[in-house]
C-alpha cells in the first residue's frame, strides 16, 4: 500500500468533502475553498484500512452499480472512490453519499469517519 493513493469525494451544489488516504495518513478538505487538514492514522484504523482494501477488486470498481439514486433529484451527494496504484487509476461511478455499492462499502465507511473525528 506504500504506493497506493484512495480518495473519496462527495460533492452536490452545496456540499463538497474530499478525503485522501495515503501512506499511513488522511487528509480531509471539508469545503472548495477550505485547506486540507492533515493527520496521521493510527496504526488500528490503518490495518482496517488495508484489509478492506486488499478485498476490492480494483477491475470491477468502474462496474459497481450504486443500491439508490437520490443523486439524480439532488436528494444526496454524489459520492465517488477513486483508488491510484502502481501508476494505474481506478474509479467508481458516481453514487449516493452514505449509500456506496456493497463492496466498498466497509471502506468507504472507514474513510468517512475521518470526517467524524
Amino acid at each position: 500500500m506504500k504506493s497506493t493513493q484512495i480518495e473519496y469525494s462527495a460533492l452536490s451544489r452545496g456540499y463538497y468533502k474530499k478525503i485522501l488516504v495515503e501512506n499511513e495518513s488522511v487528509s480531509v478538505t471539508n469545503g472548495r475553498n477550505e485547506e486540507a487538514v492533515q493527520s496521521k492514522i493510527d496504526a488500528a484504523k490503518w490495518n482496517k484500512i488495508v484489509d478492506e482494501f486488499s478485498k476490492i477488486n480494483l477491475d470491477s470498481l468502474a462496474t459497481l452499480k450504486a443500491p439508490t439514486e437520490k443523486r439524480f433529484y439532488d436528494g444526496a451527494a454524489i459520492g465517488n472512490l477513486k483508488i491510484t496504484t502502481n501508476g494505474k487509476t481506478y474509479e467508481t461511478q458516481g453514487f449516493d453519499n452514505g449509500f456506496p455499492p456493497k463492496k466498498i462499502e466497509k471502506l468507504v465507511n472507514l474513510l468517512v469517519d475521518f470526517t467524524k473525528e
